[in-house]
């Protein structure tokens, strides 16, 4: 199979650092008894299946864009920064509020900022590692300050009938501060795959250009989250171990030099097996996905800020983050904290 490489760096941006994270989840909880009561499942299924014991879900106030401006904040306060130095704010999400605007707009709007360049980046479960990817030369154009957020509400478009996708999800946001500084965390290398050529594997049927959303459509479920699970799961742990070796080759890293693997939170059988294929000797696989679920593009944040708000990430410490989902669209950052 072609790489489908469509972006990398080839050297260091030291001059753009990761300030400050921040990361926000609904407060409502649900268990796996609740979720999976409709869909024919019980507590023991679910954690067997995937090692979920229980997700979050937004309630019928919250949108999108709610969780991604509290996440914002949340790393805004922890890197030390107002939102008036913002110079841009990327939201990585497949569940915007709206088709139009961008989500990042009305994140803009909450924050109280005007003029920022704000703009949405769709690549489903990989896209935070995506949008990190587009903000560093904007900042070194434009100075100021960067927001990339990851953030998605899954829990709008699950079947609750169906078994295979509804016990996976929950809802969330995560949120990371760029800015240029000689001190800090900073992303050493990039690298983004696409995979079109399998991009029916994980699919919302109805409700774009190609399939308007209309009473045939709802009546068929079209609107909601379908995902050829056997598939994905034998994607992942097929090709994720070979672009890994490749990534950390074109990045001159031996991988017994990775301290920690920060992956999308997709379901925790799923990420042991993975994880046992990488051979990452030193590494340590951190995990959120037993209390919040598959977050989408919102994991690999969360799971970041949880590792960094715990203390178990130091500095001269390398991490790999890794996203891998719709389209499918992977994604790898090497960063340097």
């Amino acid at each position: 199979m072609d790489n489908g490489t469509i972006y990398r760096t080839g050297s260091p941006i030291r001059e753009v650092r990761i300030l400050g994270t921040g990361a926000c989840v609904p407060d409502r909880i649900v268990s796996n008894d609740e979720v999976g009561r409709p869909a024919g499942v019980d507590d023991a299924w679910i954690t067997r299946k995937t090692a979920i014991r229980e997700r979050r879900w937004a309630t019928p106030d919250q949108a999108t864009s709610d969780l991604a401006t509290a996440a914002a904040r949340a790393a805004m306060k922890s890197a030390g920064i107002t939102a008036e130095q913002l110079s841009v704010i990327a939201v990585a999400t497949s569940t915007p509020d709206r088709p139009q605007p961008p989500t990042a707009a009305y994140v803009q709007q909450n924050l109280g900022t005007s003029g920022t360049a704000a703009f949405d980046v769709n690549a489903v479960c990989s896209g935070t590692v995506f949008a990190l990817s587009a903000v560093g030369s904007v900042i070194l154009r434009r100075g100021g300050y960067a927001l990339v957020i990851g953030a998605d509400v899954y829990s709008r478009i699950l079947n609750p009938a169906d078994r295979r996708t509804v016990v996976l999800f929950g809802d969330g946001a995560g949120a990371l501060v760029l800015g240029p500084t000689t001190e800090g965390p900073f992303v050493r290398h990039v690298a983004l795959h696409t995979f079109g050529e399998l991009s029916g594997l994980i699919r919302v049927p109805a409700g774009g250009s190609r399939q308007p959303l209309d009473h045939a459509g709802l009546d068929a479920g079209l609107q909601y989250f379908a995902m050829d699970g056997r598939e994905v799961r034998r994607f992942v742990v097929e090709q994720l171990p070979q672009l890994v070796k490749a990534f950390l080759h074109e990045a001159g890293v031996e991988a017994a030099d990775v301290d920690h693997f920060v992956p999308h939170q997709a379901n925790g059988v799923m990420l042991d097996e993975v994880f046992s294929g990488l051979a990452l000797p030193r590494a340590t696989m951190h995990q959120t996905v037993t209390h919040y679920g598959n977050t989408g593009a919102a994991s690999i944040p969360i799971t970041l800020d949880a590792a960094v708000r715990a203390g178990d990430i130091r500095p001269g410490e390398l991490i790999l983050l890794a996203g891998f989902g719709g389209g499918m669209a992977v994604s790898f950052a090497l960063v340097q904290w």
